[in-house]
């Protein structure tokens, strides 16, 4: 009898870049902010680049095939369509890389630089188009170092828990809020990959974290550039485990620390040693690295004891990749000019928010009835990936896991698209709560997506790309 972790075998290659901005750059990301550019640095924001690939002969990457690159960044949202698509595309063309093998995730902090041209006439704006030009020499250079390092790798997977998300739908008084529900139930699973080199040492390069979370902890009162808590969650596994940490942002769009938006970044450094510790915890459950349990045997005591050890297990070595489109649906959305007038007697500083928010959601988004949302669909070896642009509410997560428990499965938020949709519930709609009028989409768009998406990783999930041993 043999008990197998969930894996995968092949090539594996990781890198990072330091992508901090300067101190003057634009930062405002909240309406009350009363300031507009940083004045220092919390922690450095980072960028990392996981490159996967099956493995050929002699550990080369099978012949023919293109690697799979996951780059993750400490940065917000993009701001509009144009605005990501410029960056990925220069990307992908220097990469040599078809859509389907790219994936940039967005870690969602908001205390990070603006990186919107649109802003380039406002306080700080001036920095943006340098700091873009910065952004993507990083990402090309990281993601170049990691497909150079490309060496016989495993990755097995844990699954934790961490009760720092909490749902962050509030009805209070008749009125929906964006904050800490006492009464709501928060998805608390951590997915954990362990990336290790299949050498002697088995000599750890990486680890990846997959957790849904806003990190909402640092708000206007905070003049400092910050990953807010995935920054401290990162330092704190690194100097664990002594290899590189990469985080997914999971399906947050209703869920947050409980305590937030302060200026503390003690705060948000507390939030992300306690996400570091139920990874830490989840990753002491593996066994050594390329190893499976097996019952060996029994031994007699005063019950008959089962005997379990570490026996060496290959992995699976199945690699795929898809994007698939879903049709959306728009709902009839007011003009500017009734959201200027609907927002007039709020402060005239979240009014300008607001309304620069919703002229971006206008500019190259809503073009006609519909919109084409894309989809990245992954496998990695026994692991499953569902990734896309928007903000979609843990439902999505909660349920695509229920309905696929076969397989580790990842789902992340804000990749390769404009990070600004919201994708509520039903239920989000019908209380009008901030992210179901906020977004242009109309209500049923979430279900869709969980549709499209299971459709998809049924897909991939049959689609073995095996080698022979």
């Amino acid at each position: 009898m043999i008990v197998e972790t969930p894996s995968f075998a092949g090539l594996a290659g990781v890198a990072r870049r330091d992508i901090t901005p300067p101190p003057g750059i634009r930062a405002r990301n909240w309406g009350p902010a009363t300031w507009d550019v940083a004045a220092g640095v919390h922690r450095p924001l980072t960028l990392s680049a996981l490159a996967l690939a099956a493995a050929g002969e002699e550990g080369a990457p099978a012949a023919g095939e293109r690697p799979l690159v996951l780059i993750e960044a400490d940065l917000g949202w993009w701001r509009g369509v144009d605005s990501e698509w410029a960056l990925r595309s220069a990307l992908l063309e220097a990469l040599d890389l078809p859509p389907e093998r790219l994936l940039f995730a967005l870690s969602h902090t908001h205390a990070g630089p603006s990186t919107d041209l649109g802003d380039a006439d406002l306080d700080g704006g001036g920095e943006i188009a340098g700091y873009r030009g910065r952004l993507l020499a990083a990402a090309t250079e990281a993601a170049r170092e990691a497909i150079g390092a490309l060496r016989p790798a495993t990755i097995e997977w844990a699954t934790g828990r961490c009760a720092l998300a909490a749902e962050r739908e509030l009805l209070r008084e008749g009125r929906a809020l964006v904050g800490f529900n006492p009464a709501g139930a928060a998805d608390d699973t951590l997915l954990i990959g362990r990336i290790a080199a299949a050498d002697e040492r088995r000599t750890p390069l990486g680890t990846l974290v997959n957790y849904a979370c806003h990190p909402t902890t640092l708000a206007w009162q905070c003049r400092l550039i910050s990953p807010d808590w995935p920054g401290a969650m990162r330092a704190t596994v690194e100097a664990a485990t002594g290899a590189p940490c990469l985080f997914l942002q999971g399906a947050s769009g209703d869920l947050a620390p409980r305590e937030q938006y302060v200026g503390d970044v003690e705060v948000a450094d507390r939030h992300g040693r306690a996400v570091a510790h139920a990874v830490l915890a989840a990753l002491e459950t593996l066994p050594p690295p390329g190893s499976a349990l097996e019952l060996s045997g029994v031994q007699e005591s005063g019950a008959p004891l089962a005997l379990w050890e570490a026996v060496p297990h290959a992995g699976s070595r199945a690699l795929a990749a898809e994007r698939r489109e879903v049709e959306l649906a728009f709902r009839e959305l007011p003009t500017l000019a009734q959201l200027a007038a609907e927002w007039a007697g709020i402060d005239p500083q979240s009014r300008d928010e607001r309304l620069r928010r919703a002229r971006a959601l206008r500019d190259g988004y809503v073009e006609g009835p519909t919109v084409r949302h894309p989809i990245w669909l992954w496998r990695i070896g026994d692991a499953l990936l569902a990734a896309h642009p928007g903000e979609a509410f843990q439902w999505l997560q909660r349920t695509l896991r229920a309905e696929l428990p076969e397989r580790p499965l990842l789902v992340a938020n804000l990749v390769n698209g404009p990070g600004f949709v919201y994708l509520p519930t039903q239920a989000a709609y019908d209380r009008g709560a901030y992210a179901a009028w906020q977004t242009p989409l109309a209500a049923g768009s979430l279900e869709r997506l969980h549709a499209a998406m299971k459709e998809g990783l049924e897909a991939v999930g049959n689609v073995e790309k095996e080698i022979a041993r």
